[in-house]
């Protein structure tokens, strides 16, 4: 039985043309700042996000992690949504590392609004943390892979830009974000300070994150990959996997985005099973399981019986993204399998 894989992006592999790419590359050492393919990663991403500087990571967090450290000094806080990767994912690591403590605001569709954001500013008082850094999300995985809109994100900065704070983005999935609004990746960038891009995920490559900034954050952002041991050497044919990712496959997520349109017409078609059609707007569904019959964990065990596997993500909801590794054809027999397994006619 063909099995078919919808629980992450990051279950993608390297394709033949791109491991080609990754073993003629140029490489150096990057801790000396000398590996050219690195260097030459760091400047496209620069470039692409209108920052001066980036910096190429082991992780999407490693990333977030050394970005709140360069921002921040212990006993600050962090503000940051609810079901934000960096609170929810990250093992503490912001108050084990950073020793920070983030404060969590439910946003609507993971978008904190300026309003939440600024109830929970600390005043300027010897009893409180005080507050130095905005974390967003974009895309937002929890939320079902929904795009922030960049209007809501342009007036978190203005908040931000008066009250003296930082603002970074988690764009793990900011390259869905685009494709998926035809905006380009400066047009986010611009308003923070800080921007994390991942390779690993929809792109493509096997491993890699990197941070985009000032070359005055950039320089802090090294010291604190050194610290945690981020020094990868001659990581030149990692670097390469991610330029090939972008130059190629940028372009090709508009496809994983029909294909998440298509799984989810069809889970919201069965009895029992919604879909916020208005959230799917990237590679992400979330099916949420409303009439008790079936529990996630069930529902899961049921898709593994015929191929396709899920990710469960709460009781009562279970997670589908769509990838470069999933076919339109592999689609179309998920498709059929759902509605044989359970049924039409909502």
């Amino acid at each position: 039985m063909k099995t078919i894989d919808l629980r992450s992006d990051t279950l993608t592999r390297p394709s033949r043309p791109m491991r080609e790419y990754m073993m003629y590359a140029e490489v150096g050492d990057d801790v000396f700042a000398e590996d050219p393919t690195i260097n030459q990663l760091q400047s496209m991403i620069a470039e692409m996000t209108g920052k001066e500087a980036a910096l190429f990571v082991t992780s999407g967090t490693q990333a977030n992690q050394i970005s709140i450290n360069a921002h921040t000094q212990p006993g600050d806080e962090v503000i940051c949504d609810y079901n934000a990767h960096i609170f929810n994912y990250e093992s503490g690591a912001a108050g084990m590392l950073s020793g920070v403590q983030l404060h969590p605001v439910t946003g609507r569709n993971g978008h904190p609004t300026v309003e939440q954001i600024e109830a929970v500013i600390r005043p300027f008082d010897d009893h409180y943390p005080q507050t130095k850094l905005i974390c967003l999300e974009n895309t937002h995985n929890r939320a079902g892979g929904t795009v922030f809109p960049i209007e809501q994100i342009a007036a978190v900065a203005e908040l931000v830009e008066k009250h003296r704070l930082k603002m970074h983005l988690d764009g793990a999935r900011l390259w869905n974000a685009a494709i998926a609004t035809g905006l380009k990746i400066a047009d986010y960038a611009q308003y923070f300070d800080s921007v994390a891009l991942c390779f690993s995920k929809g792109l493509g490559a096997p491993a890699g994150s990197i941070i985009a900034g000032s070359k005055e954050f950039i320089k802090r952002a090294h010291f604190y990959r050194k610290a945690c041991g981020g020094g990868m050497r001659q990581a030149g044919i990692l670097a390469a996997a991610a330029i090939y990712a972008v130059e190629n496959h940028f372009e090709l997520l508009k496809r994983d985005h029909e294909h998440a349109r298509l799984l989810a017409e069809a889970l919201n078609d069965c009895p029992g099973i919604s879909v916020n059609m208005e959230q799917t707007k990237t590679n992400i569904v979330i099916a949420e399981l409303t009439d008790g019959r079936m529990t996630a964990e069930e529902m899961v065990e049921k898709l593994a019986g015929e191929g396709i596997l899920v990710f469960p993500f709460s009781p009562v909801k279970v997670r589908f993204v769509t990838h470069l590794d999933v076919s339109r054809a592999a689609i179309e027999e998920a498709v059929t399998i759902i509605h044989k397994l359970f049924g039409q006619g909502k």
